[in-house]
């Protein structure tokens, strides 16, 4: 339990600030997404950050309880999976991220999900 409260404190304050962010410069970050889809090592970087946080995620947290314990094991699977697609796959990441910013409510509905998950895993981390 102990790394789950861990965890909820580390990741929780970082998607909140990053939820928060889509919400406040939402044209500035749908910029600067588009900007870092026109750079493939950029996007292999990304990969490599991202699997490697997701991996130490999982190997120190891959907890299957019904209970908001398993938000964090869903969050270091995604960046597993997710960093590892960047680092096989940059070129369809730069499709499907176009396609994703494409569409206006994307980033809406990407920050209400990150505000969601942020919200639970601080509450969990630091008041429950």
């Amino acid at each position: 339990m102990q790394t789950s409260i861990f965890l909820a404190q580390l990741i929780g304050p970082v998607l909140l600030t990053g939820a928060i962010s889509l919400f406040v410069n939402g044209e500035r970050q749908r910029a600067m997404a588009r900007e870092f889809l026109e750079s493939p090592p950029l996007i292999y970087l990304s990969g490599i950050l991202v699997m490697t946080a997701g991996l130490a995620i999982v190997l120190n947290h891959n907890v299957w309880a019904l209970d908001w314990r398993i938000l964090i094991t869903l969050v270091g699977w995604m960046a597993l999976i997710g960093g590892a697609f960047r680092i096989l796959f940059f070129d369809e990441v730069e499709k499907i991220g176009e396609k994703m910013l494409d569409r206006p409510w994307s980033l809406t509905i990407g920050g209400v999900v990150w505000l969601v998950i942020a919200v639970v895993l601080i509450y969990f981390g630091y008041f429950a």
